[in-house]
C-alpha cells in the first residue's frame, strides 16, 4: 500500500532516532526522551497524549484521538529496552542490506513506529477507525511492568480487542498464547563455624538451600506446562567456613490460571520446614504475570487477522511461547488478545538484535487493516 511503501525511509529515519537513545528500563531520562518524541508525533496527528508521571522509572503515555469516543481497541507497546547506558553510542543503529541493527531495534522501537504510521495511514485514508483505538506506551515492560500493570488492566476495561506490539517471531508468526511467570527468592540463614576446627558448631545455609533446590525441581511438570527453575544461587563466606547465609532465585512458569495457586502453595510447603537443624528460611515472591490463554475469543481475533493477511497475500501463522509480555494482563482481563503484531526480527536482548526491513511496511499495513476490520 502506497501510504506505507512511500514512507519506508521516513519510518526508518525515526527508528534510527529512537534506537540511538539509551532507554533501558532504569534510565528514566532516556525512556522519557523516547516518549517525548513519540508524544509530539501523535499530537501532530490530532491525538491527545496523557503523561502518567513516574518518580523513578520512565513515564507512561496514554493516547487517544481528540475525536475518540469509547474506543474498543487497546494497543500496548513498551518504550524501554534491556540495555545499559552507553550501548547506543557503542553500537548505534546500522543497516546491512535488508536488516537494521541496534539496541531495541526490534524490541520494540520498530513497533513504536509501526503503530504511529498505522494511525497516520488511517487518518490519510479518512477512515474513522483511528477513533476506535486507545494506545498505552509503558516504560517498564522489560522488568515486569511493575508500575504499568495496573494502568494496562484499567485501560482493558470495556475493550473488545487488545493488540500487543511485541515483535513477530523469526518466522513471522504472531503469538496467541504465553505462559505465566513468577519469581521467588529463598533467603536461608545458618550459623558460621570454622570447617576445620569446629564444623559441628555450624549450620550450613548452603546445605539447606541444596535440599530446597532438589525439592523445588521435583515440582516440574513439563507435560502440563509447569516449570520451576532455581537459576541463580549465592552463599557462603569462604571455602573453610560453614556458610551462614545463602540465597536462591527461582523462576516459575505456568500455562493456566488454576496452576498459579497450586504451584504457589507447593513452593510455600517446600519452604515451610527446614532439613538442616538450626537454619531458617524466608520465602518472598509471587506469580507476577498470569498466562495468556488461547481461548475462543482470541481464536476469533486471530482468524480475522489471518483473513486480513490472506487478502494481502500474507500467510499469518501463530505460536505459543514461554516468554512474558503485557499480553498476559489484557488476556487475564477477558479481552481478546493477540501479541507479536510488530515487524519481524530476531535476537532481541543481544548485540545482534535485528529488524527485517521489508516487514516494517508489511506488518504496519497488517496492523492498520486489522484495526479497520475489527472496527
Amino acid at each position: 500500500m502506497e501510504c506505507f511503501t512511500n514512507k519506508q525511509e521516513e519510518m526508518l529515519e525515526l527508528i534510527e532516532q529512537l534506537v540511538n537513545i539509551d532507554s533501558g528500563s532504569y534510565l528514566k531520562e532516556g525512556v522519557d526522551k523516547v516518549g517525548a518524541i513519540l508524544k509530539a508525533k501523535y499530537e501532530e496527528l490530532g491525538f491527545h497524549v496523557e503523561v502518567v508521571e513516574q518518580e523513578e522509572l520512565g513515564n507512561h503515555l496514554v493516547i487517544n484521538h481528540k475525536d475518540a469516543f469509547d474506543p474498543k481497541i487497546l494497543i500496548v507497546a513498551h518504550l524501554d529496552t534491556v540495555f545499559p547506558e552507553g550501548t547506543a553510542s557503542e553500537r548505534p543503529y546500522t543497516v546491512e542490506g535488508d536488516f537494521a541493527y541496534g539496541p531495541g531495534v526490534i524490541d520494540m522501537k520498530a513497533s513504536q513506529v509501526s503503530v504511529l504510521y498505522a494511525m497516520k495511514a488511517l487518518i490519510e485514508l479518512n477512515d474513522d477507525a483511528y477513533k476506535n483505538v486507545e494506545i498505552v506506551l509503558n516504560s517498564d515492560e522489560e522488568i515486569g511492568s511493575p508500575t504499568s500493570r495496573i494502568l494496562i488492566e484499567e485501560k482493558s476495561i470495556g475493550k473488545k480487542y487488545a493488540l500487543i506490539m511485541e515483535p513477530a517471531r523469526k518466522d513471522g508468526s504472531l503469538v496467541s498464547a504465553r505462559r505465566g511467570k513468577g519469581s521467588y527468592t529463598i533467603n536461608v540463614k545458618g550459623r558460621a563455624a570454622h570447617s576445620g576446627i569446629e564444623p559441628e558448631k555450624g549450620r550450613s545455609a548452603i546445605e539447606e538451600l541444596a535440599y530446597k533446590i532438589v525439592k523445588l525441581h521435583e515440582l516440574n511438570d513439563h507435560a502440563n506446562g509447569i516449570s520451576v527453575n532455581v537459576g541463580l544461587i549465592e552463599g557462603g563466606d569462604s571455602i573453610n567456613t560453614v556458610s551462614p547465609s545463602a540465597v536462591g532465585h527461582v523462576d516459575v512458569r505456568i500455562s493456566s490460571l488454576d496452576q498459579a495457586e497450586e504451584i504457589e502453595h507447593k513452593i510455600q510447603e517446600v519452604c515451610s520446614t527446614t532439613d538442616v537443624y538450626g537454619t531458617e528460611i524466608e520465602l518472598s515472591g509471587y506469580i507476577d504475570r498470569p498466562p495468556m490463554v488461547k481461548n475462543e475469543q482470541t481464536k476469533e481475533l486471530l482468524y480475522v487477522i489471518q483473513q486480513v493477511g490472506h487478502e494481502m497475500g500474507l500467510e499469518v501463522t501463530d505460536t505459543k511461547t514461554g516468554g512474558g509480555s503485557d499480553a498476559s494482563f489484557t488476556s487475564a482481563q477477558g479481552v481478546a488478545t493477540i501479541d507479536g503484531l510488530g515487524p519481524v526480527g530476531g535476537n532481541p536482548h543481544s548485540d545482534r538484535e535485528y529488524l527485517e526491513i521489508p516487514t516494517l511496511t508489511e506488518r504496519s499495513e497488517l496492523l492498520m487493516k486489522t484495526i479497520q476490520r475489527i472496527s
